[in-house]
């Protein structure tokens, strides 16, 4: 029977009614398969997923697939956001049989796990045939699958070693050149991003390109960046409406997304878009950064201080069926009633035209000219302009709120609430609104009360007041780096004691001496079928760029010289392998650190959060900061701090200057 009635997420509980009878990972159903001697089903997917549920709705709600999978083999279905462990295992393998992946994921394997076959997306037909061969296969001629399966097996575990390095690496800058003029020929030029589709936002690349082009006064780099960012805001990726990011293009013109948004994603673009903000004060980054942290709080917020993971791409259509956008898109017929004599102009800013269809008379609202260009081509004011603009979005804001919503997932992950933490945190030190602030303390109080225990270790799943699943190194690695934002902003070293004992925890747990890198996975969790070391960036950063970056920062606070020489050896390692850079980009941001310009920064004095302020205010991402305003035991500030005295130290590679005693002296050291 199917047992996912039982289980809190709310990926499962959407095919607890299927006729399959499946179970969930756990323990317990791995143990009984093997004891069985059943071939595995291992399906992965996610709530928002689109064609998960297209998936479901044509197999797995279907009597005649249902018979044949509860037949012959144990059924699983896996929420990856729970179980990303398992989902990278099996991504590989699929990778490694198809060239390809995505989700759904189905894979088959035997009793132990080690997968035989397994693709995306299948149609009905062609799944049930092929887990009838499979089965046919197995029962028939089973030392053929199981040489298949330890051939591939073999494969998995080659491509999941770190590679390591063979000499010492140097730390020289002129390294990233080739690397930087490889990756500009893959720029859109008109429309920013990668020129490809579907087009994917990938926030940190855009973070390394904005500091390294303002690092190196790179104009023409830095021209890129912002026409992504103008055209992702632009653009039906972004909700202009209620705020918000959807989580891809499927086009080139950032146009129609994939509608579902991911906590994810808004809380890393939050912080790309606040850094964009500090060097530029472009008043439409502005504007996403306060209507995207508006619809977080109103859509993805719970009354205990935790953030949902994502709102479905579907939602119910005027005929009460799933259909995916529904929520978002309008009729040309629908926009001419409610704008009146108003829906020339309105047309013309969002364009209900050609070039703003989509498809079945569908339109997604997208920008292509600034307000400014708008307002003198129809000879109106740009503040008049600007006024109906906002008249129009709440007019349609209100309409919307009529239709029916798209589901909620309403479980909270320890690493997407860190991401979201440390989005709040960065638009705080970008618009001084003090809400966020709050927020972003909130959050923090709810992950220390509800997902890290007495034993010491963090949880990576919540809801409805339970967690189950022991933390990956990706909750452990976020949550650091938020808490290490938060002090940034505060100056509370509770937080810095946070973040440092949660990396001595990983130490312990985590890390591999022999590989120097840290497992995804603690070493109190079972072992999967293949060890899993997190490297490339991908649309979230690896687990390992992240946690090397903590490294860095926490060996200056602490003084650390461990740390420094793991981060070191970690960054020395990835970097001279490094063939396309985009999926390095937070290993990238790093090897920056270990530039000339980086520098070191202790505030001590009785007004230490006031300069802090205003220098987070500013861009300076070659600048890590400390303060106090009484004295301090860090190691980076002990013995700094003096009554009735500002000083501000300063610093380079260990090695600090005399004291500046004026805060103008010190900004035009920093510029």
């Amino acid at each position: 029977m199917n047992q996912l009635s039982q289980e809190s997420s709310p990926y499962l509980l959407q095919h607890a009614n299927n006729p399959v009878h499946w179970k969930a990972w756990n323990a317990k159903t791995l143990a009984e398969a093997k004891k069985s001697n059943q071939l595995i089903i291992i399906s992965i997917g996610y709530s928002a997923c689109h064609w998960c549920h297209v998936m479901e709705h044509e197999s797995f709600e279907n009597t005649e697939v249902a018979q044949t999978m509860n037949a012959y083999f144990t059924n699983i279905k896996v929420d990856r956001e729970e179980h990303p462990n398992v989902d990278a295992i099996y991504m590989k393998a699929v990778q490694i049989m198809t060239g390809r992946g995505g989700w759904p994921l189905n894979v088959v394997t035997l009793p132990d796990g080690r997968p035989i076959w397994g693709g995306t997306y299948f149609r009905k037909e062609e799944w049930i045939n092929t887990l009838q061969q499979l089965q046919h296969l197995y029962s028939n001629s089973p030392e053929k699958i199981i040489d298949y399966a330890e051939k591939l097996h073999k494969g998995i575990l080659t491509i999941s070693a770190v590679e390591s390095k063979k000499n010492e690496f140097e730390f020289n800058q002129d390294a990233l050149k080739p690397l930087i003029e490889k990756w500009k020929k893959s720029f859109d030029l008109d429309f920013g991003g990668m020129a490809r589709a579907p087009k994917f936002m990938m926030p940190n690349n855009y973070q390394f390109l904005l500091r390294y082009g303002f690092q190196n006064k790179d104009a023409e780099l830095l021209d890129f960046v912002n026409l992504t960012l103008t055209k992702m805001a632009y653009g039906g990726l972004f909700d202009t409406i209620d705020g918000g990011f959807s989580r891809y293009s499927v086009d080139l013109r950032w146009h129609v997304p994939h509608f579902e948004k991911m906590l994810y994603d808004n809380g890393q673009l939050v912080s790309l878009y606040a850094n964009a903000y500090k060097l530029t004060k472009n008043p439409l980054y502005k504007e996403v950064i306060e209507k995207t942290l508006r619809f977080v709080s109103k859509e993805l917020s719970n009354s205990e201080g935790g953030f949902y993971c994502a709102l479905d791409a579907d939602s119910l259509n005027e005929q009460q069926h799933l259909e995916e956008g529904a929520f978002y898109v309008w009729k040309k017929t629908e926009l001419e009633k409610l704008l009146k004599d108003d829906f020339e102009l309105f047309s013309d800013v969002f364009n209900i035209n050609n070039f703003g269809l989509w498809e079945e008379d569908n339109y997604v609202l997208i920008q292509t000219k600034s307000l400014d260009e708008i307002a003198v081509q129809n000879r109106i004011s740009l503040v008049e302009l600007q006024s109906k603009k906002k008249s129009w979005e709440q007019l349609l804001y209100n309409e919307r709120e009529k239709r029916a919503k798209p589901r909620l997932d309403d479980k909270c992950l320890t690493s997407w609430n860190a991401i979201m933490l440390k989005g709040f945190v960065d638009a705080y030190k970008a618009l001084k609104n003090d809400y966020y602030l709050r927020t972003a303390i909130n959050n923090a109080n709810f992950i220390i009360k509800n997902l890290w225990i007495p034993e010491g270790n963090l949880l990576h799943n919540y809801k409805n007041g339970k967690s189950t699943i022991n933390g990956y190194l990706e909750d452990y690695c976020f949550v650091i780096e938020s808490f290490i934002a938060l002090y940034e902003v505060t100056f509370d070293e509770n937080w810095l004691q946070n973040a440092k004992q949660l990396t001595d925890y990983c130490f312990e747990h985590f890390y591999d001496k022999k590989d120097q890198f840290f497992s995804f996975t603690s070493n109190i969790d079972d072992a999967l079928i293949a060890k899993h070391f997190e490297t490339e960036d991908n649309v979230i950063p690896a687990s390992n760029s992240v946690m090397a970056n903590n490294l860095f920062q926490l060996s200056i606070y602490f003084n650390s010289s461990y740390y420094e020489k793991v981060a070191r050896e970690m960054v020395g390692s990835i970097v001279p392998n490094i063939d396309y850079p985009s999926a390095y980009s937070n290993w990238l941001s790093l090897f920056l650190n270990y530039s000339e310009q980086n520098k070191e920064l202790a505030i001590c004095s009785k007004s230490a959060l006031d300069y802090g302020s205003k220098l987070n205010e500013q861009y300076f991402p070659y600048l890590i900061i400390a303060g106090c305003e009484k004295k301090s035991n860090l190691p980076f500030l002990k013995d700094r701090f003096f009554e009735e005295k500002d000083f501000f130290y300063l610093c380079q590679n260990k090695t600090c200057s005399l004291p500046q005693e004026t805060f103008e002296d010190l900004c035009g050291e920093l510029i």
